[in-house]
């Protein structure tokens, strides 16, 4: 399963792309990106190479020029899928009772440290 190591939070009515840059800040060398095809735009192509990191995002069909995108890579894109669907088991995150964002975004963070396996805590100590 994949764990989030950032989250951000986004206006229900903003395309998440907006976040993109703030997300990617601390992409790490030699790392892959797994985006779904919202995500497909040169900067953040071209933010990922920067960083040392492998987009692999499927290309838009209105898309032009030809991109490289390993589809059998893109299968693990699942396990971003799988934590979103485990989040949303908790109630108060699916129904979204809380009316701030950063009470909201405190739950998910809280929601998401619950996920982790007790093995990460112990070597962090």
């Amino acid at each position: 399963m994949a764990y989030p190591v950032r989250l951000a939070l986004s206006p229900g009515e903003a395309h998440d792309v907006r976040l993109a840059g703030k997300l990617l800040s601390r992409l790490k060398s030699g790392s892959m990106l797994l985006a779904d095809r919202g995500y497909d735009a040169d900067w953040i192509r071209e933010l990922a190479m920067k960083k040392g990191a492998w987009a692999n995002i499927p290309p838009k069909r209105n898309r032009n020029d030809p991109i490289c995108f390993g589809p059998h890579l893109y299968r693990a894109r699942n396990q971003v899928e799988r934590f979103f669907n485990r989040i949303k088991q908790c109630r108060r995150m699916a129904t979204r009772y809380d009316r701030l964002a950063g009470n909201y975004l405190a739950f998910v963070q809280l929601a998401s440290i619950r996920l982790w396996p007790a093995a990460r805590y112990e070597s962090a100590s």
